[in-house]
């Protein structure tokens, strides 16, 4: 029961599973550029585009509808466990996402696992022991948050996870070349890297001077990084995308670089339901 991942980007998928599934899964997001909205979800017209283009995923993957998994998130660091009562929450509705939550967990098969991303980070995880797998979506908030650490956690607690066993993946998100941030943000990232006890050569990577005084130029793709090692991920089973949303914007979504008037990606991750690997 290896894991699935998605990379919908020209309408093209792709299905790895094990270490390689993370490695490609660094670019694991549906994205409809076509989809594009600016219609509020509540919406009945948009409501019904948003459902359409989630069964075209749930067809697309091999997944039945039925158990794609959805979250109101809220740029927190709740993570939440699915089994087999809570799957297929939010896939049709906003109002039956599982609410405050910004992180999923599962060891069910056929239950898949999503959330959805404009600039945010997407953060894949998979024991391959014990067969869980766990997204979290990490926002600046979010990340300083460590919902990394929140989400290998609940995945310690629920399933017997042993950190040093998980393989993970950071997705296509927003990166330090087309995010800056001013003083209040940094001034929350250097605390985040001050209770890490990081290391000044790791604190340098992850925030540096701006263009501007008093701005900065943030890579929450490192600080993600960081974080999940301090969690106990060893660093060789971390892969890292190396796709910029800002940079992407003719097959990826950017909040910042479209100016809030844009469509969102999907970032899923499920369990085989047949028991075999790729």
């Amino acid at each position: 029961m290896g894991p699935r991942f998605m990379c919908w980007n020209r309408g093209q998928s792709v299905t790895p599973a094990s270490r390689q599934a993370l490695r490609r899964a660094t670019e694991a997001s549906a994205s409809l550029r076509t989809a594009r909205s600016t219609a509020a979800f509540t919406s009945k017209t948009i409501r019904r585009a948003f459902v359409a283009n989630r069964e075209r995923l749930a067809r697309a993957v091999g997944v039945p509808f039925a158990g794609h998994t959805y979250a109101e998130q809220v740029h927190g660091t709740n993570v939440a466990v699915v089994g087999l009562n809570g799957r297929g929450a939010g896939r049709a509705s906003r109002e039956s996402a599982l609410a405050d939550t910004d992180g999923l967990v599962t060891a069910e098969p056929g239950v898949s696992l999503n959330l959805m991303y404009a600039d945010c980070v997407p953060l894949y995880f998979y024991d391959p022991v014990r067969r869980a797998i766990g997204l979290a979506h990490a926002g600046w908030k979010g990340t300083v948050g460590d919902i990394a650490r929140a989400t290998v956690l609940r995945m310690q607690e629920t399933f017997g996870t042993k950190p040093e066993e998980l393989l993970a993946a950071i997705g296509p998100s927003i990166g330090a070349c087309c995010y800056e941030v001013d003083e209040t943000v940094a001034g929350k990232v250097r605390e985040a890297l001050s209770a890490h006890d990081a290391a000044p050569e790791e604190s340098a990577e992850v925030l540096q001077a701006g263009r501007e005084a008093g701005k900065y130029q943030l890579s929450l793709q490192k600080l993600n990084r960081l974080l999940m090692t301090k969690a106990g991920i060893l660093s060789s089973r971390i892969e890292v995308s190396t796709l910029c949303t800002g940079c992407s914007t003719d097959r990826l979504f950017s909040h910042r670089k479209e100016g809030g008037r844009t469509g969102r990606m999907v970032a899923w991750i499920a369990l085989r339901q047949d028991g075999t690997e790729t």
